[in-house]
């Protein structure tokens, strides 16, 4: 009796099958078309879209199919699905942090390990401040010099979260002054999926000192418009975390990518 129940399980199983293949295919069409909307409209975040009866009438597909619709976009951080009174579905700019979560995610599922990561960046930051030398502002060049200011004044010891902070804030300048919209999204999501913190790494008081030198070196080769000084003062700073990793946290070498937490959401 146990195995024919599991045969007709099974049996309705393979008939709901293609039904549901269906549905998700016709839920990721329509996803597609309200996307497509949304640009051509040019809505800026925080504006409301559409409400479900409207897109109902316009796209001639059910309440299910449609709901599944907005998830994809929600998922994807186009829109929000705000219940209640004043809710609605309202228009959002997907944010890097969603980015690096879907790459992160598909880097985990195919084990690319942590140093892959680092030579991804290892890649990408030279390029970056090879372009900031040449195509950086005055107005760019005041802001990473700042920032070098900010990390002179923290005290080594007591204010890590802060320097790492205020290092990020430094290879984000560079990134923007580089010009290179492309490169610089790249940047932003391996810049999340290779920082060092997320894994353990600690720096030491050492550390941090060569690393406002490294800055200062970048930010002197930037300022002569000397692309190819800045590309190579990148390159040795960016290959010191690798080096740091096989110095001394050396099991993080094969350790696979971490999962990036969703904006609002936590990893265990």
């Amino acid at each position: 009796m146990t195995n024919q129940t599991e045969r007709a399980a099974r049996t309705r199983a393979a008939r709901a099958a293609p039904a549901a293949s269906m549905h998700r295919g016709k839920a990721a069409h329509v996803a597609q078309q309200l996307l497509e909307s949304i640009v051509a409209a040019r809505l800026a975040p925080g504006s409301s879209f559409a409400t479900e009866t409207e897109l109902l009438s316009q796209f001639n597909v059910s309440r299910p199919t449609l709901r599944e619709s907005l998830k994809i976009l929600e998922s994807q951080g186009v829109l929000e699905l705000r219940p209640g009174p004043g809710g609605g579905i309202i228009v959002r700019q997907p944010s890097i942090d969603t980015l690096a979560h879907g790459l992160s995610v598909f880097l985990r599922m195919r084990e690319v390990p942590f140093i892959t990561v680092l030579k991804a960046r290892e890649v990408i930051e030279p390029a970056l401040a090879f372009e900031a030398a040449l195509n950086g502002t005055e107005k760019d060049f005041a802001a990473l010099h700042d920032s070098i200011e900010r990390m002179k004044a923290l005290d080594a010891q007591s204010d890590q979260e802060a320097f790492l902070e205020e290092n990020r804030v430094f290879h984000s300048l560079i990134a923007r002054a580089s010009g290179n919209h492309v490169l610089e999204v790249f940047w932003s999501t391996i810049g999340i999926l290779a920082a060092g913190e997320q894994h353990g790494v600690r720096y030491s008081v050492g550390n941090q000192a060569h690393v406002i030198k490294a800055h200062q070196r970048i930010l002197d080769a930037c300022r002569a418009r000397n692309g190819e000084a800045a590309a190579a003062e990148m390159e040795k700073h960016v290959m010191s975390l690798e080096n740091l990793v096989r110095d001394r946290y050396q099991h993080l070498l094969k350790h696979p990518t971490s999962i990036v937490a969703l904006p609002g959401r936590s990893i265990a």
